[in-house]
Parts: C-alpha cells; sequence; structure tokens
C-alpha cells in the first residue's frame, strides 16, 4: 500500500470526523460515491485531482491545508536516501487524528511537560 495514499485517506478521514460527518454524508456533499470516500481513507484508491478538489470544498479545507505535512512520518524513509524523521510532522498527524477534546488534552499534556522542564515560563 503507498505511504502518501493512507496518510492523504487519514488526513480526509480525520477532517471528516472532525466535522462529524459520516462517509455517507460526506460522499453526497462532495459528489462521490460513499464506497470511494471509504476506499480513499483506507488508502486503497488514488484520489483523482477532481475528486480531491470535491472533498476540500466539502470539508471546507483549503488544498494547501489538506496537504500540508504530509511528509513521510516518522520511520518511513527511502533506505536510498536517508534522512532525519520530521518529529513535528509526526506529532501534527498524530493529534490530527484524534477528536477534538483528545487535541487539547495532548496540547496540555506538552504545555505541562515543557512547564516541568522550566522551558516555558
Amino acid at each position: 500500500m503507498d505511504n502518501f495514499r493512507y496518510r492523504l485517506g487519514q488526513r480526509l478521514k480525520s477532517y471528516r470526523l472532525h466535522l462529524g460527518l459520516s462517509q455517507e454524508k460526506l460522499a453526497e456533499l462532495a459528489d462521490c460515491h460513499p464506497t470511494y470516500i471509504g476506499q480513499l481513507e483506507r488508502g486503497e484508491k488514488n484520489a483523482t485531482i477532481e475528486s480531491v478538489l470535491k472533498l476540500s470544498k466539502a470539508l471546507n479545507v483549503s488544498l494547501s491545508e489538506l496537504f500540508d505535512k504530509l511528509d513521510p512520518p516518522c520511520g518511513d524513509t527511502d533506505i536510498d536516501t536517508p534522512e532525519v524523521p520530521n518529529y513535528p510532522s509526526c506529532c501534527y498527524d498524530l493529534i490530527l487524528s484524534k477528536p477534538l477534546p483528545d487535541q487539547k488534552k495532548l496540547y496540555e499534556i506538552i504545555v505541562s511537560i515543557e512547564k516541568y522542564k522550566g522551558t516555558i515560563i
């Protein structure tokens, strides 16, 4: 399975869940088939440019926001071009994948750790 397809699918799912939409409702808003939405979210299908545009409008998210920070996650580097993992991107994706109340809790945990370490005044 293509990791980029999977990460994009998870991003779509995160935005959909954040809005409290079912796959069926998102499909209706984006003029797509509900099965297609599920396949995209699971990374099973390549999204067309047209469908990505429809989905971004239905989710009320700009294309740049939808694709922001979709770099390879931690530990997902190419053997031929080893890179330092992009930990901020990994954290962003992890937090974005959670519901809003959990996002707030994760943020508060990070702030508490930083306060404990004395790095936040």
